[in-house]
Parts: C-alpha cells; structure tokens; sequence
C-alpha cells in the first residue's frame, strides 16, 4: 500500500511577510478603487484573514493602512527610475518611462485618485509621500544628465516636464489607454527634449546640455 501525499506543512508567516501581505492586498484594491471604496473588511478578505489581524497590524485603522500601502506604491514607483548610467541619456529616459508606463496601467484607478486629490484619506502625510516620488524622479533625470548643480531655469524644466507626465498619465488612462504606451512613451521623450530646447534659448546650462545630449546621436 503506497503512503498517502503528504500535505504541505502550515508556515506561519513572518510580522514582516504577513505586513507585506496585507499591504499587497491593500494595493491590489486602491489599485481598482478609488480609497474611499476600500474597507478593511475588504482588505482582510482579499489577503484571506481576520478583519482583528489586520488592526493588530495597523491599529490605526484605515488611513494608516493607506499611507503604509502609498508608501510601498511609491517605492515601487520610484524603483521605476532605477537604470544603469549607460549608454545615451534619452535611451535611458526611454526605458524609464516604459516601467512608468507599465507602473501607471497596472495601478489605473489608484494613480488617478492618487494624483488627482481630493480623498477623504488625504492629508499632509500623503501629500508629502507623492511629492517626494516627484523629487525623486527630478534627481535621478538629472544625475543621467550628469548635471550636479543645476540652476533655477533647469531644475524648474526638468520638474515641470514630470508634471507633464503626470497628466499625460491621466489622459492616457481616461483615453483608453490610447495611443499605445510605445507611442506615448516616444512623444514624452519628444516632449522633454523640446522644453529643454526652450529653456535653452534663455539658460546657457541647459543650452549647454542640450548640445551634449545631440552630440551623442540621441536626440
């Protein structure tokens, strides 16, 4: 008589593999839902626990559950402009936009309620949370232009063409996703180049950059 299967044994999960469980669930839903049409019963259910387990974990309640689950979406959205300081800037640019992209149709509903405001959820914490993804991305386009002590006229450029993504991002959504994220991807490239190539008639830092990005054949 052959021995039964065995079943695999229970793991108990970890205090940090059981938090990044809940705050994968949380994502999941902000990700499909608007904040205020997230409750913890639902978190509890989409991660398969007691609606108590997850207060163990987040004792205060719901809004700390969304600023925990908007701080790991902005690590992931930040780990977007993670790329090797190699070959020609806009290629580089290019490949980060595409993870951006990607990052932007995976979270739809999330990112907008995100961008837009206006949640009862909202406060200066979350505010802060999203600023700094903005800054982020600010410092790493400019480390991969290698610029360490940009001025005003080009810091200002570079962190306005970042919110011209951002909304591009919106329409893009309430668009259908439409054009293709290739295409978009491509126009926001265009787009980077021509607003620097305005800064430039007025900011020799960035003239100066500009004829450098040219010069590698990639722009």
């Amino acid at each position: 008589m052959s021995p039964a299967p065995s079943t695999p044994a229970y793991r108990r999960l970890s205090v940090e593999e059981r938090r990044a469980q809940l705050l994968d669930a949380a994502l999941s839903l902000f990700a499909q839902r608007v904040p205020e049409e997230v409750s913890l019963d639902d978190v509890a259910e989409a991660a398969g626990v007691s609606r108590p387990l997850v207060y163990r974990y987040f004792p205060g309640g719901k809004q700390q559950l969304y600023e925990a689950a908007l701080r790991s979406a902005a690590e992931e959205l930040q780990r977007c402009f993670d790329e090797p300081h190699e070959g020609p800037p806009l290629s580089r640019l290019a490949r980060v936009l595409d993870r951006y992209l990607a990052f932007v149709d995976q979270h739809g509903t999330g990112f907008t309620a995100l961008l837009q405001g206006g949640s009862v959820v909202e406060t200066s914490r979350t505010t802060a949370i999203v600023d700094g993804v903005r800054r982020s991305a600010a410092e790493h386009i400019l480390g991969h232009l290698q610029v360490t002590d940009p001025g005003p006229r080009l810091r200002m450029t570079v962190r306005m063409w970042i919110t011209a993504v951002e909304a591009a991002s919106l329409i893009w959504l309430d668009e259908g996703r439409q054009p293709p994220a290739e295409e978009l991807r491509d126009w926001l490239v265009e787009q980077f180049m021509a607003v620097m190539g305005v800064t430039a008639a007025r900011d020799a830092q960035t003239a100066a950059l500009v004829r450098r990005v040219r010069a590698l054949g990639d722009g």
